[in-house]
């Protein structure tokens, strides 16, 4: 199967980032969100990522503009209609997503292939969702997008051999690599991940050192390039406490017990980077 337009259902931080990717690749891209601010927003984070690159010198002003050009935004979700691979990339709520996969089941034509960004909703629940659960499959992109080599692939029992070779030629073509994962909660990373930026909320709930003190203690003494909180801020603390609530129910171990000073910063609007607040303060201007 050729792949020739994509689709990609949600303009945040992930959406713009996948549909830059694909741009920048020579597909053509209909970027549907149904929030026309966020469409705008998302058009200019892509504008600004490119700016970078031709300031390090590895995108030209012409190359920026065929990209931009390529990408098509719409409120309406039956523009993705003609398209022949459609990613949605939203909120990581299996409700919201299940009720775009029936849209898009209903929207798209049947030859379609149907993937999920989702980092740790089942894929074969998702599938299940349509009629045509044999091309439905996950890839999950890392953030940010552009910089990130890491694919995740993710095959539901029904998936079917043809669908996934699709996904992995394109990640290939992307310049990114393809890892698959069995359809458990969280796949690799955020199996990974999550339990241990959950731990490090514990260790500041529990007092045993502050933020920046913790942060500082795994960037020295793990060699990781950011501390587990910053990293919680930049994911977005909600994102983390959705994941971390599907380990949690998934595996029904309690060691993936979301930390309830992680659940009170939610409840209290403290998203991280994207709200101003997390776990540190940010100037949102």
């Amino acid at each position: 199967m050729k792949i020739y337009m994509v689709g990609v259902v949600g303009a945040g931080q992930m959406g713009n980032g996948i549909a830059q990717v694909l741009a920048a690749k020579g597909y053509r891209v209909m970027l549907v969100d149904l929030n026309r601010e966020a469409l705008d927003r998302g058009l200019q984070v892509i504008s600004q990522s490119c700016d970078r690159l031709i300031k390090k010198e590895k995108m030209s002003s012409a190359e920026k503009s065929d990209l931009i050009g390529k990408i098509t935004q719409s409120t309406k979700m039956a523009d993705l209609a003609p398209c022949d691979l459609v990613v949605e990339a939203v909120t990581e709520n299996v409700e919201v997503k299940l009720q775009i996969f029936r849209e898009l089941d209903r929207l798209v034509k049947p030859e379609a292939i149907l993937v999920s960004n989702t980092s740790s909703i089942s894929i074969t629940q998702i599938a299940a969702a349509t009629a045509r659960p044999e091309k439905v499959a996950g890839m999950h992109f890392m953030n940010p997008v552009p910089l990130m080599k890491l694919v995740e692939g993710i095959r539901g029992l029904q998936t079917s051999d043809e669908t996934f070779k699709v996904l992995s030629d394109l990640t290939q073509k992307l310049d990114k690599v393809f890892v698959e994962a069995r359809d458990m909660p969280g796949f690799v990373v955020n199996r990974i991940l999550m339990p241990m930026i959950n731990e490090a909320v514990y260790a500041l709930y529990e007092g045993i050192a502050d933020a920046s003190g913790i942060d500082e203690a795994m960037k020295l003494g793990t060699n990781q390039p950011m501390g587990p909180l910053t990293l919680a801020d930049f994911i977005g603390l909600d994102t983390c406490l959705a994941i971390m609530k599907v380990l949690y129910e998934g595996l029904g171990d309690s060691k993936y017990r979301p930390c309830p000073l992680l659940v009170k910063y939610v409840e209290a609007g403290w998203l991280g980077r994207k709200s101003g607040r997390g776990f540190y303060e940010y100037d949102r201007a």
